[in-house]
């Protein structure tokens, strides 16, 4: 039996027009989407995945954007209809009711002004004549559908007080609503912890399967695409490269390109740590502590524990990994290492106890101990050049160097972390995501630190730019001997980067060991259950 496809894209194209300068981005694709299957689109940023997607229910800048040719068939009861150019109004009758969007970053897709209820109950005002009491008992279902734990709670919750895999179903209930025939999933679970990861990952299976929906999938996780999608398109610069089951795709891809992304997977080990190398920190009994607000104007709420009692130490050009899933406890505890949060215990960087020393001493100290964030766009001042970035920390704790020495030092360190000294005049806007991770790594390296402690500084880069800084942040550290905490929750990147790790649960350290020991004989429940998601 030939199944009809809900969806019928064939040889699309699109380009932008900017000051009468026409650019092609995506150039003659064709694929189809099936009641029940899901296909994926993967590949590295910018090679036109999401402008793909976003195209098929119109919602590219036209007329600014542009399609030289192709066609968009969308089919039900009804007939087919061309979503091609159909128009803003006509569009509507089928954004959410029959194809819906989950996009990236649920926190800046959902409305800050609206509570969960309101926003969940939108598109069923919009396309059903359901009366009040029926859109409260549908929003009520669309909770349970996706499995929010509490949801009937949190109605009235912002999408602030939510954590990122809450915000992502409530996504996932929106665009379910209105039961739409296709959903499209953009990098559904980007940033999020492993174990909320494999939920959503669940989730959107189970779902394609019960609702007889067709996915297109979005991603530049491999692993998740092995585990959901039927089928794969390779995308590289606005074309299919290779296309096919993704059984066959994942596992002997022919193309150059797909073979590259396939191989760009986190692997190999940090170089190995001197037998007699110095403990560079050291911690013991350190807890942070944070008061809640008041539950009454007259009665005090008890002091929230988010760092408990953890000890540990960190050699010269070791790497200590700290995993965890979202408010474990992981980010707070490297910022209370570096004497960024007051906290309670002993804390000794280079044999000085750091927790007794004065403001200006602290602040001598600072060169030697760097952050690293995960959004370089969201670090970097946006209305500073490259040269100005870097070369901050210099002006401030090298300030006896003259210009022409602090642009040389620049100029090594652009070169150092593979890029073009050229580009010093260039703003953050002006660069990919990895090249910004680059330059956040340079500004903090050029003072040559001792320490550096790293938020999360991959999760947010495809697949083959994670390697490429990964490959950068091990040459750093052995040309260095720099020591890092690396905080992550893809433990892939983990296994790759640390010689050691801890495991946090509730502010507190449930396992700690070799790098080898915790991924392949974890000990404690919730370490197996993090490898498990991560891995299994």
């Amino acid at each position: 039996m030939v199944l009809s496809p809900l969806l019928t894209v064939s040889d699309l194209s699109i380009g932008f027009n900017a000051d009468g300068l026409k650019k092609s981005v995506v150039q003659n694709i064709s694929f189809d989407v099936y009641k029940g299957k899901t296909i994926a689109l993967v590949g590295e940023s910018g090679s036109g995945k999401s402008i793909t997607a976003l195209s098929i229910l119109g919602l590219l800048p036209y007329p600014v954007a542009y399609h030289s040719s192709g066609s968009i068939k969308y089919h039900n009861a009804e007939g087919s209809h061309e979503l091609l150019n159909l128009g803003e109004n006509k569009l509507q009758k089928f954004r959410g009711n029959e194809i819906a969007m989950v996009f990236q970053e649920p926190l800046s897709a959902l409305n800050p002004l609206h509570t969960i209820e309101q926003q969940i109950s939108e598109t069923l005002h919009i396309h059903t004549n359901m009366n009040q009491s029926q859109i409260n008992d549908r929003v009520k279902e669309l909770l349970d559908m996706v499995e929010f734990k509490d949801g009937y709670s949190r109605l009235k919750s912002y999408p602030h007080e939510l954590s990122g895999g809450q915000r992502q179903r409530v996504m996932i209930a929106m665009a379910l609503a209105c039961e739409p025939k296709i959903l499209i999933a953009d990098e559904p679970t980007t940033a999020l912890d492993v174990t909320i990861q494999k939920g959503i990952i669940n989730l959107i299976k189970r779902l394609s399967k019960t609702q007889d929906m067709g996915i297109i999938l979005i991603s530049h996780d491999l692993h998740m695409v092995n585990k959901l999608a039927d089928d794969v398109c390779v995308m590289q610069k606005g074309s299919f490269v290779e296309k096919g089951p993704v059984r066959n795709v994942l596992k002997n891809p022919q193309h150059p390109y797909a073979q590259k992304l396939i191989a760009s997977v986190p692997s190999g080990k940090p170089s190995p740590i001197k037998y007699d190398a110095p403990i560079i920190l050291k911690t013991d009994s350190l807890s942070v502590e944070y008061q809640e607000r008041k539950i009454l104007s007259f009665k005090k709420a008890p002091p929230f524990l988010a760092v408990n009692n953890v000890a540990l130490s960190l050699k010269q050009g070791e790497t200590l990994g700290i995993v965890g899933e979202s408010g474990s406890g992981k980010t707070t505890l490297a910022f209370a290492l570096l004497n960024l949060l007051q906290s309670k215990g002993t804390i000794t960087f280079n044999d000085i106890n750091i927790k007794n020393l004065a403001k200006k001493e602290m602040l001598n100290l600072r060169k030697s101990m760097q952050v690293i964030f995960q959004d370089p766009f969201g670090a970097l001042n946006p209305r500073f050049s490259i040269h100005d970035i870097i070369g901050e920390g210099l002006a401030v704790h090298e300030s006896h160097l003259s210009q022409e020495e602090q642009t040389q030092k620049i100029v090594d360190i652009l070169k150092e972390v593979d890029l073009d000294p050229q580009v010093m005049d260039r703003y953050p806007h002006e660069f990919s995501g990895g090249q910004r991770q680059r330059i956040s790594i340079a500004r903090s390296v050029i003072l040559q630190p001792k320490l550096l402690a790293l938020d999360e500084p991959t999760s947010a880069l495809d697949r083959s730019v994670q390697s490429g800084i990964i490959a950068l942040l091990r040459n750093l550290q052995k040309k260095h001997t720099l020591s890092y905490l690396f905080i992550s929750h893809d433990l892939s990147v983990v296994r790759a980067m640390s010689h050691r790790i801890i495991v946090m649960k509730n502010g507190e350290v449930v396992e700690h060991g070799t790098t080898e020991n915790i991924m392949e004989t974890p000990q404690h429940p919730y370490t197996k259950k993090l490898i498990n998601a991560a891995f299994g």
